[in-house]
């Protein structure tokens, strides 16, 4: 029994052993200048504005987690899409509830203002 999981026990220690390796030998060999240059926050090649202390308005955040929120939602959609056939009537008028309340849904958030930038 345990022969069969034989390949997939070597596989893992040599991903983990190789993993380790590259680790270990990159700190033994590699170099150590420190310079004012390696020591500054690298972003996207530009040079770095502000703080990175910076704080950020709760909208952005609020904006992000809908996105999340209504993407998910999205996501079902496609199991009910692969079975839409074997559903049937009742299957789409379910979907037809969930849609009605997602949408319901988004006209509150627009209508409270959550997706405004400003």
């Amino acid at each position: 029994m345990l022969g069969a999981y034989l390949p997939i026990i070597l596989l893992l220690v040599i991903a983990a052993c190789f993993g380790l390796g590259s680790v270990v030998f990159s700190s033994l060999i590699g170099q150590k200048k420190i310079t004012p240059v390696k020591l500054q926050p690298y972003e996207c090649g530009c040079e770095p504005v502000g703080s990175a202390q910076e704080r950020f308005s709760i909208k952005f955040y609020l904006i992000a987690m809908l996105f999340i929120l209504f993407d998910i939602e999205c996501v079902f959609l496609y199991p009910w899409a692969v079975l839409f056939k074997r559903l049937g009537m009742f299957g789409l008028i379910e979907m037809g509830v969930f849609v009605v309340i997602l949408f319901v849904g988004y006209i509150y958030v627009w209508k409270k203002g959550a997706l405004e930038w400003e």
